[in-house]
């Protein structure tokens, strides 16, 4: 039955093809901003796990500086 109803929508096939445009545009976006982000930013982000001192309004305040 699913079959039938999805068979007779006009122009289904276009729709994988949007998906996986989407998510390659994202993935792309996402390997840029890997390699282009701040090392700073990567640096604070790392140790705000480990430093029970450090609260987001300092890390966000000292890497703004």
């Amino acid at each position: 039955m699913y079959k039938n109803v999805l068979q007779s929508i006009d122009h289904i096939a276009i729709w994988p093809v949007i998906s996986f445009v989407i998510f390659f545009l994202f993935f792309l976006f996402l390997l840029w901003w890997a390699f282009t982000v701040d090392k700073k930013f990567i640096e604070a982000m790392k140790q705000m796990p480990l430093d029970d001192s450090i609260t987001s309004k300092t890390v966000t305040h000292e890497i703004t500086e």
